[in-house]
């Protein structure tokens, strides 16, 4: 309760004080004339002024406020680490339980941390605090408790106190005088050409305990280094010294590269002694080598298709001389321009990512030691693709050469001509070249071919078939390279619309890109990816038995899980990632890699408890920092001006905020009160005159 007196005029002020005025003015001139009663004239003035400014004595009736507390638990991949997530739950539950005997007091919990699992921007826990006090009333906020190890980085860097007179205090988790190793990425490219070099660098560094500084330098650190998956080098380094690795982009796509450092003696956690940066290969232009052989019908389709491609720098050669002319006519004079056989096939030859033979006749044009050349060409990496037409049935086929030892088929000597379709094999169905253009239900068939060389298949994958099931398109590996063959001359045909066509510039391009090791088009490959909080692993391989994968954690939990079959030769399975970096999936005999949140993330980078980042927020609001392993300081209720913290405890305000829930007015000068005062002065004065 509380009251005090109010004026509500009847009149406009400035009228009471003319009236006032006149009054005042007449008592002056009576008094001048020196006239009787002037003292009771005076009071019966004051009364009537009185009495127009309505003085009423106002009693309002309020009810106390609770202030609010707020308490701030951080749950921060960083605070998984040792013990500190046991500190939170333990200094939750006992505060919780002193707060709730304060009975003038609101309590709002909240949980806050990184920017979802990846964490990929830190720690977010002042943007949390400044949610959480944002609809609190500046006169009941009592202050804020919170549970962190401190590795928060929205912290504000200025001194002013933003929560106005409330204090903010800090409970720290985990343990003084921590230690940790991590590895940066100093300086890493993004892009690489494929066949080229790539330099990226980067340190190892030792943090000794909070307050004594890292230890940037001094002593050693073995350093395992992995690309994709594959140890690559072992090496040891100096601590805090910058170093460069330097390697060859072997394929398009992601590269990563992972580097791993030996855990430091009492190291608090060895999650960030891993770094990874993931470098993308491209191919600068793809080189290709046609060569044409025997005139035929679609000579031209090969070389329409890699043309059409801006990203290919195609070389084409035509060998146009038949072979039933035999007019004795000397090479040299066969073409315009001199074919160059050595430099293609002996300098250069190496230069090239594809040559193609187009239905090529052995006319002795190329020497026998060439084409060993190019097996060796093909087993040390490189492509070959074979267009085979009824020339590889006879004598002068490419598989009486060299050739015939990286070829997966051979021919039987029999040319199949006869109307049939090419039908999808079963490997056919499961590999990314051909599954992904098959005819699907209800769609209309693929138009007719009419000539098919027969031959037995000696190694490779049969994607295409032909009558009686006889192998069409066959893909192989050779070595470290790829071979590709096809026994018919007629995917022309396709291109020409002939019977409804076909799918000719797919699957001719999907071909060249398999044979050219694109990663999409690999048929045994493994793919993690992270999205929405969930790691998706998918395997793809011609093998339909069940699959199973390794993954391992970025904290180095490792979780086992059964992949599910797909028609189309992938098998995948999900895993729920809540931790940010690097996750890493194994079949056996590949690896696939993921990152949640950043690669390297702002979590990990420093993982010691410190107090530093928020010392400004707490200094400027008068909180205190307390070490939860020193125990759970007591709670006290202190008034605004006074410290609010002292040995063993910390306080939250007492602001003693009220709310007016009802008003009673009652005047002081009701108008019969007045009335009555007024004549008995008036009455004082006539009697007083009249003596």
């Amino acid at each position: 309760m509380s009251g005090g007196i109010a004026w509500t005029p009847l009149v406009p002020w400035p009228l009471i004080a003319t009236l006032g005025g006149v009054g005042v003015l007449l008592l002056v001139v009576g008094a001048l004339r020196r006239g009787r009663g002037l003292f009771w004239r005076l009071t019966a003035l004051a009364i009537l002024v009185l009495a127009l400014f309505n003085p009423r004595w106002i009693h309002q009736k309020t009810d106390p406020q609770k202030d609010v507390a707020v308490i701030l638990a951080d749950t921060s991949p960083s605070q998984g680490v040792g013990e500190r997530r046991a500190q939170t739950a333990a200094a939750l539950e006992e505060l919780k339980a002193a707060l709730a005997k304060i009975d003038d007091l609101d309590v709002r919990i909240v949980e806050a941390g990184g920017d979802g699992p990846g964490g990929g921007d830190g720690t977010r826990l002042y943007e949390a605090l400044e949610a959480a006090v944002a609809d609190i009333p500046a006169g009941r906020f009592a202050g804020a408790l919170m549970i962190t190890d401190g590795q928060v980085h929205d912290a504000p860097k200025s001194r002013a106190a933003p929560f106005g007179p409330a204090p903010v205090h800090l409970l720290l988790t985990g343990q003084p005088g921590e230690r940790d190793r991590r590895i940066v990425i100093d300086q890493a490219p993004g892009y690489g050409l494929v066949g080229k070099e790539v330099t990226l660098s980067y340190r190892v560094e030792d943090r000794e305990a909070e307050g004594k500084g890292p230890a940037a330098t001094g002593g050693t650190a073995p350093i395992t280094v992995r690309v994709d998956g594959r140890v690559v080098a072992r090496e040891t380094v100096p601590v805090g010294a910058r170093q460069p690795f330097t390697l060859t982009l072997e394929h398009a796509g992601p590269t990563v590269i992972e580097l791993e450092a030996g855990p430091l003696a009492d190291e608090l956690s060895t999650v960030n002694n891993r770094a990874a940066v993931a470098v993308n290969g491209v191919r600068d232009r793809l080189r290709v080598l046609l060569v044409s052989g025997q005139p035929h019908p679609g000579e031209r389709t090969w070389r329409n298709l890699l043309k059409s491609d801006p990203a290919v720098d195609l070389v084409h050669f035509t060998i146009l001389r038949p072979p039933e002319k035999d007019d004795f006519t000397p090479l040299r004079e066969l073409a315009l321009i001199a074919f160059p056989v050595q430099e293609l096939f002996e300098v250069r030859l190496r230069e090239f990512d594809l040559i193609v033979f187009d239905r090529y006749l052995v006319r002795h044009v190329l020497p026998p030691a060439y084409f060993q050349n190019i097996v060796n060409y093909v087993r040390e990496g490189g492509a070959l693709l074979v267009a085979s037409g009824p020339e590889f049935a006879g004598p002068q086929s490419l598989g009486e050469t060299a050739l015939a030892d990286i070829l997966p088929t051979r021919a039987s000597g029999r040319v199949l001509v006869a109307p049939y379709r090419p039908v999808v094999t079963e490997i056919g169905h499961r590999h990314p070249v051909t599954s992904a253009i098959e005819p699907s239900g209800g769609a209309r068939p693929w138009g007719r071919w009419f000539r098919q060389i027969e031959g037995s298949q000696q190694s490779g994958s049969p994607l295409l078939a032909g009558p009686d099931g006889v192998p069409l398109l066959i893909l192989d590996h050779a070595g470290e390279g790829r071979v590709a063959q096809f026994m018919t001359d007629h995917t022309w045909l396709w291109a020409r619309g002939y019977d409804g066509g076909g799918p000719h510039a797919e699957l001719l391009r999907r071909l060249a890109h398999w044979l050219m090791k694109e990663p999409e088009l690999e048929e045994e490959a493994l793919t993690a990816e992270a999205r929405g909080g969930t790691l998706t692993v998918e395997r793809r391989s011609l093998d339909p038995a069940p699959a199973k994968v390794a993954v391992t954690t970025p904290s180095g939990a490792v979780h086992q899980l059964t992949l599910t079959p797909q028609p189309d030769g992938r098998a995948a399975a999900t895993l729920p990632a809540d931790e940010p970096g690097l996750y890493r999936a194994e079949d056996g005999s590949r690896t696939a890699f993921a990152a949640v949140g950043a690669l390297n993330a702002t979590e990990l980078a420093d993982l010691r408890a410190t107090p530093e980042p928020l010392r400004p927020l707490v200094e400027a609001s008068g909180g205190a920092i307390r070490w939860l392993a020193e125990g759970v300081p007591a709670i006290r209720r202190t008034l605004p001006e006074r410290a609010a913290a002292g040995r063993g405890w910390v306080g939250l305000t007492q602001n003693g905020a009220e709310v007016v829930v009802g008003i009673n007015q009652v005047a002081l000068l009701p108008w019969w009160l007045t009335l009555t005062l007024a004549l008995v002065a008036l009455a004082a004065a006539w009697w007083r005159e009249g003596r």
